[in-house]
């Protein structure tokens, strides 16, 4: 550590190191610099932005359509809320799509009335992030995964697994038993 220097000797310092003068940071005043080797500190600089990119995690949004129209079985809808169910647990985003084709049109109260099912259905590890809304001939509804509420879920099944596992590794193995056979008639 130099402190304030003239720019010309700190030029002259990194010639004599046989080093580079790097300014690091231009906005502050006076601006800061270092004398390193520059080629080191590139591939420092894009290692770090790599491990940053890799560290983040992109959140997907899924699309989950409950057929193609309003006639869908509700066997139909229970599997694909447990697919969307998935995806959150995941830590995706959902996308749930209600088509109406033809005088369904006349009948949006039940695609909300099926929505609202949805959102009861999840609600317990989503939070909705866009209300159910019409474009055109397709009710969307967007679901996002609430950390917490899953962070919880997870803790508890973590722990259901531990008890489960628990009890079978303390039980002492079982006796071999003696089976005893009728005599052989001759």
């Amino acid at each position: 550590m130099v402190g304030v220097t003239d720019t010309r000797d700190a030029q002259q310092m990194a010639l004599d190191a046989g080093l580079d003068l790097v300014e690091v940071s231009p906005e502050a005043d006076p601006p800061v610099c270092r004398i390193l080797d520059f080629g080191k500190y590139r591939y420092e600089q894009s290692k770090k932005e790599k491990s940053n990119r890799a560290k983040s995690k992109t959140v997907e949004m899924k699309e989950v359509r409950l057929g193609r129209s309003m006639k869908i079985d509700p066997h139909d809808v229970g599997i694909r809320m447990a697919q969307a169910r998935k995806f959150l647990m995941d830590g995706h985003k959902v996308q749930i799509v209600q088509n109406f084709r033809g005088r369904e049109m006349l009948h949006k109260e039940r695609g909300s009335q099926r929505m609202k099912e949805v959102i009861e259905n999840l609600a317990d590890i989503s939070k909705v992030e866009m209300a159910p809304r019409m474009a055109g001939r397709r009710m969307t509804l967007i679901l996002s995964p609430d950390k917490s509420k899953i962070d919880r879920i997870k803790a508890a099944q973590a722990k259901a697994a531990q008890a489960k596992a628990a009890p079978a590794a303390s039980e002492p193995p079982a006796a071999p038993q003696e089976v005893q056979t009728p005599p052989a008639e001759g």
